[in-house]
């Protein structure tokens, strides 16, 4: 299968005191013109890469970042505003967060850049995990079965609204439409105005608790899925894989190893291994000093979850090392050559594999990093990787 390339980029902006010796994520006080330079440099991103022949720029969707981690509460807004200075490039969620919307309302923004955009939309869907934004804008979070019920209800409304060209929903949540007269009459079904360009929506979902019961959800409606990491040998992409594969097989789809799939991973590249390493170790760190609290690492003890904003603590805690990282598979950092083995290596085991998106690392990494990296992937890399794949055939 011929892979796709993408970029993640996930709304930083470009912070000072990055790293376990630098300022703890809840000291940081950042002007509203700082917040919002997350949009000049999504513009830059997206320009580059629309010059360099990738494929999608995912974004991810966050509400009440202050500290400068993620200032993109509407995907599809941006999307809009980045197509009007790209010619080819398409843009897609990882991910809406679902729950905080009322998904009429979300289908109906999604359909509208899609027009807007002449079918450059790709959708994505999440739970959410962070409470201060799924709570706060009135949905269950902390109520893990609560979350689920309603987001599942939410993706056959969302199913309908796009898949349909009227509807109605009756559920335990929604019950679509309004029970009122409409021109006298009762009304019993609603058109999504307008609808997407693209049919049938292409839709994409993390995998995470790896649950024969969210696979199953995900094969029933067709939902793609995307691993974060993983990457090694055995690994958690390579289980992912397995178990999606048999979903799908489940749902009568007999399909390769890793199709229906996107792999994203941190890749940075420097002349050697150990600059590569040297230059991001203050960029995982930042990682572990954000998803730490937010209950992202979750072996990690309270104190260790303390002790990763504390610069007189952090180094002596046992947090997860930018080693751990590369061991895992998570972070590729090295040469072009080092970065094009690893990949080959990756899609001799997944062979189905639709997408590969280089960034991961948005919590940390400066947009200027992210998009020497992006130059240097798509000039080195990328052309070896396309060889590469021509010559298996």
């Amino acid at each position: 299968m011929t892979i796709k390339y993408d970029n993640f980029y996930g709304g930083n902006v470009a912070l000072d005191g990055l790293g376990f010796l630098g300022t703890p994520v809840d000291d940081r006080v950042l002007s509203d013109e700082h917040l919002a330079s997350a949009y000049t440099e999504a513009r830059a991103i997206a320009e580059l890469m629309d010059r360099l022949d990738f494929d999608t720029l995912w974004l991810a969707e966050h509400h009440f970042q202050h500290e400068g981690h993620g200032s993109i509460p509407n995907i599809p807004m941006l999307a809009v505003y980045l197509a009007q200075h790209t010619e080819r490039l398409n843009f897609g969620a990882w991910f809406n967060t679902v729950p905080a919307w009322h998904p009429l309302r979300l289908a109906e923004e999604f359909a509208m850049a899609d027009v807007l955009t002449g079918g450059r939309m790709r959708f994505g869907v999440g739970r959410g995990y962070i409470a201060r934004e799924v709570e706060t804008l009135g949905a269950p979070l902390n109520d893990d079965q609560a979350n689920r019920e309603l987001f599942e209800e939410q993706l056959a409304v969302l199913f309908k609204a796009f898949g349909q060209r009227s509807f109605s929903h009756r559920g335990k949540h929604y019950d679509l439409p309004a029970r009122v007269q409409f021109r006298g009459r009762d009304l019993e079904e609603i058109t999504l105005v307008p609808r997407p360009l693209r049919q049938p929506v292409e839709v994409w979902q993390p995998i995470q608790s790896g649950t024969q019961r969210a696979f199953d959800i995900m094969a029933a409606h067709g939902i793609k899925g995307v691993v974060l990491g993983g990457t090694r040998a055995g690994g958690r992409a390579d289980t992912a894989a397995a178990k999606y594969r048999d979903a799908l097989a489940r749902a009568g789809r007999d399909v390769e190893l890793g199709e229906d799939m996107a792999i994203s991973v941190i890749i940075h590249l420097a002349d050697t291994i150990e600059k590569a390493i040297e230059e991001v170790t203050p960029y995982q760190q930042e990682v572990v000093k954000v998803t730490a609290p937010l209950g992202r690492i979750p072996h990690l003890t309270p104190e260790q979850v303390l002790a990763a904003n504390d610069p007189s603590e952090a180094l002596q805690a046992g947090l997860p090392t930018i080693q751990e990282g590369i061991d895992e598979g998570t972070w590729i950092c090295g040469p072009p050559e080092h970065v094009i083995e690893r990949i080959i290596d990756l899609q001799a085991r997944l062979p189905g594999l639709e997408r590969l998106s280089i960034g991961a690392g948005g919590l940390g990494m400066p947009p200027s990093v992210i998009r020497d990296d992006i130059e240097w992937f798509a000039t080195e890399v990328m052309p070896a990787l396309r060889k590469a794949a021509a010559a298996v055939g």
